[in-house]
This record gives structure tokens, C-alpha cells and sequence, in this order.
């Protein structure tokens, strides 16, 4: 069935990966969204059915770099918020720009995000939420990570609330908390560690469960790790 899709952080790693895994059925439309124009368009450039829109959830405010996409009418059946900023810096030297940078990109921005799109969403629209496993309650913790994972620990929070707030609407959220995934992110923050996953993997994960997975569950957060805890 033809679906309108939206996907946020779609110029690299899990973002990419799921563009092309979803565009794999010709009849969905899809909305790739990343401040990486460029980019995604060379990426994408022979999937027709994708359109790259710019999207920088780092610069305030989100809702008027939305306008071109709201201007296209269509209601919106998936949106997958897959952007994210990491940093990886002893707690005592974080700067207020690294803590406020980290809120922005990973809660503040998606908040925003969906307050935007929320119009051309209906009964039957799934939200998803990628967070991490560093901001799911009582798994184990990384030094370094106190602004990413608290981040990340809201997205969760917010999933719970939104699902609670809208549940006679129809419109569903979810949060997947990713375990480690061999991103350009992860090797930024992490040189020469390797993941047990690569991002086409996980995108095929997070395909199916976007566009299936409302019809049993709402404002779930759900754990998807190869790793233990």
C-alpha cells in the first residue's frame, strides 16, 4: 500500500540506509530531510519517488524550514526522526553550546518537528523516535556521554507523553532505543570501534517496524541491541 514518508536525518548512516530500504517499494512517496541537501541528492538521485528537502534542527525556528514540505498537501503516514548530534566529552568539560546543541538536535528540534507536521497527520499516522540504548532506563551507561544520553532519555520521556496526549487521535508514536550501529556518527565519536551492525541492517528494522508496527503498540520504547544490556 502507497505511502507518504517522511524521514528526518537522511544524508548518512541510518538515514540513508533507510531512505533506500523503504524506497525499495516504488509506490511509496518519501521526504528525505537533512541540512545535507546536497548530499541526499547525490544519494538519492536514482530513486525519482524521493524528494530532499532542507532540515536543520540545530537552528531555530524548525516550523518555517518545514514550509516546503507543508506546502505539498499530502497527509503524512510515517515520520522517522532519525537525525542526531553526539559528543563525547568528559561531563566537567562540557561547554553550554555542547549541552545545548545536544537538546536542540535531539529532543528540542523533533518536539519541534512534530508540532509542525502534526496537521497533515491523521488516524493511522506512526511517529517514530530513534533514540539510543544510552538513554533507556537501567541499561548500561558511557562516560563522556552526559549530554547525548540525557538527550536521549527526554526523546524517551516525550514518546510517553505525546502517545498519552494524542491516544483518541489515532495517531500513534513509538521510540527505538538503537544499540550500536557502524555510522560515520559513531566513528566520529568513537575512532576504530566496531559495531556488531551495519546501518542497512538496522534500516531494515526500522522499515518494517515504521510501517507496521502502530497497529500493536503506542508510546512504546523498545530496546534493539545486539549487545547485553
Amino acid at each position: 500500500m502507497s505511502k507518504t514518508i517522511v524521514i528526518a536525518g537522511a544524508s548518512r548512516g541510518i538515514g540513508r540506509a533507510l531512505v533506500e530500504q523503504l524506497a525499495k517499494d516504488t509506490s511509496h512517496r518519501i521526504m528525505a530531510l537533512s541540512r545535507d541537501v546536497e548530499r541526499m541528492k547525490a544519494a538519492f538521485a536514482s530513486l525519482p519517488q524521493v524528494t530532499c528537502l532542507p532540515l536543520d534542527l540545530s537552528v531555530y525556528p524548525v516550523k518555517a524550514q518545514l514550509d516546503a514540505l507543508l506546502s505539498q498537501g499530502d497527509s503524512i503516514d510515517v515520520l522517522t526522526k532519525n537525525a542526531g548530534y553526539l559528543v563525547n566529552k568528559p561531563f566537567a568539560e562540557l561547554s553550554h553550546d555542547d549541552v545545548q546543541r545536544s537538546y536542540q538536535v535531539n529532543v528540542i528540534g523533533v518536539m519541534e518537528t512534530v508540532q509542525a507536521l502534526l496537521p497533515r497527520m491523521q488516524a493511522g499516522s506512526h511517529i517514530v523516535n530513534i533514540s539510543s540504548m544510552g538513554g533507556f532506563q537501567g541499561s548500561m551507561k558511557f562516560p563522556g556521554l552526559a549530554a547525548y544520553s540525557t538527550s536521549k532519555a527526554a526523546l524517551c520521556s516525550f514518546t510517553e507523553l505525546f502517545a498519552e496526549e494524542y491516544k483518541d487521535s489515532g495517531i500513534n508514536m513509538n521510540c527505538l532505543c538503537l544499540g550500536s550501529v557502524q555510522t560515520e556518527m559513531l566513528e566520529e565519536a568513537f575512532p576504530g570501534y566496531q559495531a556488531p551492525l551495519q546501518p542497512a541492517e538496522m534500516a531494515e528494522f526500522i522499515a518494517d517496524f515504521s510501517l507496521h508496527s502502530h497497529r500493536w503498540m503506542n508510546g512504546k520504547i523498545i530496546p534493539v541491541s545486539l549487545t547485553n544490556p
